[in-house]
């Protein structure tokens, strides 16, 4: 800030001689002046700060199109809320889950982000989504993203499929169409006639923009949930302050990777967000889960029209949950708006200081790989089956419901003894995209960062599909075991799943070459100091 007495001669070179105070500044309190002067200071920076942002904006000149659109996918009250292995069922309203999309366009080759507030999208809708949208656009379907939050308060869109038993005996029906929880055909139908007009309508709206990549850190909100006890084993949610508790048995990623997307004149039209987390704060009822506040904060500064579309990171073991914490768990809602928030916060922050530029090329790969099932012992399905005919009082409840899930994988191994794995690699200028169908634990995501050349690197899981949890190896050693390596009808893939799936991922990126990351406008050394500035002491 700069001062000046009274008299001296301020920069616009008029004078301030015999100036007296006003009656009425005279009777304003010492507060009201303090709000005159810092509201004054904050307007200059505001000034300051939009200045600049025009002349970023001004400096590159766009040549990638981008546009943006969403869509309403809430499912109705009524219908099944996803996220276990048994039926919920929606009673109220929270907030609306949304299909938010993002296309990109260089005029050599174009790509869809799809965020989807569901927790997982299934192969056959991925399907149905890509072929519509190549119909109606010029969008080719390996070139588009689609990627469940995982919200675990959202519409039924798994995790059994309408029709995906039909082939076993009316038992096995029955444990998989009224006991587990099942998609619903007519909310799939509106998710994805919801999401095709999305990506169409962004397609639509594809206009010059400009573009940046930046990244921040939240550390305070994300947590593994994979302990290693006294016994040797590994446990999942052991409980908070369990004494039997050694260690924490795998790392969190607290990055916050953001794109944004602003028009010339520097208004910020929409951004792609990734974090890992998984999407289980459930504040009550429908919604979109803590994604709701991470948008709500981010629209909050820059304005109800832009949309955020949010790629979940590899969060297979990753929740909001310390199981450390010696204080209370909050409650859903607190919870909600805590990571939200703050993830929404580190957002708003990162956009701050992105240089924007042209972000080319853009580019993709895909490929699928064919991976075997595990198969459980003939003996435990045949135990399993009459567990299922029995009181789940008298079995126990987790012991049934797992039962209930060994009888089902062995009816689906019957169709299905392998998962098709569908990679994509897509690639906006110096950020690389790497796309899997998995519950993919948080350490593989790091190894994706620290393999890939690219400057910015955004792991996602749940994308064009679901394969369930796919843990380390180690997680499947003699010290392993927790939830996530249960075998069930959702979780069964080889226990070498998640180093193929990471190898051919970095493969993938590799057959890339990163764009450059923009920069902003470089400045002239200044070899004439400021002359209020350049001045010894003053003593006298």
């Amino acid at each position: 800030m700069t001062h000046q007495r009274p008299g001296s001669r301020p920069a616009s070179g008029r004078v301030l001689r015999g100036w007296r105070p006003s009656p009425a500044f005279r009777s304003l309190s010492f507060r009201g002046i303090l709000i005159i002067v810092v509201g004054g200071m904050i307007l200059g920076v505001l000034a300051g700060w939009s200045e600049k942002s025009l002349l970023w904006a001004e400096t590159a000149q766009p040549v990638l199109k981008v546009g943006f659109a969403e869509r309403d996918i809430s499912p109705e009250l009524g219908m099944e809320q996803p996220g276990g292995y048994g039926k919920v069922y929606h009673r109220t309203f929270h907030d609306p889950c949304k299909a938010r999309a993002a296309v990109f366009d260089d005029g050599q080759k174009a790509v869809a982000l799809v965020g989807l507030d569901v927790l997982i999208i299934r192969e056959p809708s991925v399907q149905r989504i890509r072929d519509e949208v190549a119909r109606r656009c010029a969008l080719k379907p390996e070139a588009i993203l689609l990627a469940a939050s995982h919200t675990h308060s959202g519409g039924p869109s798994g995790m059994v499929l309408p029709g995906e038993y039909d082939h076993a005996d009316d038992w096995v029906k029955h444990l998989a169409y009224e006991v587990a929880s099942t998609a619903d055909s007519r909310y799939l139908e509106k998710m994805e006639k919801a999401t095709v007009d999305a990506i169409c309508e962004a397609w639509e709206k594809r206009h010059p923009l400009v573009c940046g990549v930046g990244r921040g850190i939240e550390d305070k909100v994300a947590f593994n949930r994979r302990f290693r006890m006294k016994n040797g084993l590994t446990f999942t949610h052991p409980g908070q302050l369990n004494p039997d508790i050694v260690e924490v048995a795998g790392p969190t990623d607290p990055e916050v990777l953001v794109l944004g997307a602003w028009s010339p004149d520097g208004k910020l039209e929409g951004c792609v967000v990734h974090y890992t987390c998984h999407a289980t704060t459930n504040p009550g009822g429908i919604s979109a889960n803590w994604i709701y506040y991470m948008e709500k904060v981010i629209r909050g500064f820059y304005g109800p029209d832009v949309v955020v579309v949010f790629l979940q990171g590899c969060s297979g073991d990753v929740t909001q949950v310390d199981n450390l914490s010696p204080f209370q768990n909050p409650t859903g809602e607190e919870w909600a708006q805590r990571v939200g928030g703050r993830v929404g916060a580190e957002a708003v922050k990162t956009l701050l200081l992105i240089p924007r530029g042209n972000l080319a090329p853009i580019d993709y790969r895909s490929t699928t790989l064919t991976i075997p099932r595990r198969r459980p012992d003939p003996k435990r399905v045949e135990e399993c089956l009459g567990l299922t005919k029995k009181d789940p009082k008298e079995v126990g409840a987790t012991e049934w419901i797992f039962a209930v899930q060994t009888v089902l994988l062995d009816a689906k191994l019957k169709v299905e003894p392998e998962a098709t794995v569908e990679l994509q690699a897509i690639q906006i200028g110096p950020l690389v995209i790497l796309a899997n169908p998995a519950e993919y634990f948080c350490q593989y995501g790091l190894e994706l960062k620290a393999g890939s050349k690219f400057p910015y690197t955004m792991p996602v899981e749940l994308a064009n599909g679901c394969v369930g949890y796919v843990p380390t190896e180690e997680a499947f050693g003699p010290h392993g075991g927790g939830y996530e390596t249960r075998l069930t009808a959702y979780s069964n893939l080889d226990f070498k799943a998640g180093n193929q799936i990471r190898d051919t991922l970095l493969e993938l990126a590799h057959q890339l070459t990163p764009g450059p990351v923009p920069e902003p406008p470089r400045v002239t050394p200044v070899t004439t100091p400021w002359s209020y500035g350049a001045v010894p002491p003053n003593y006298h």
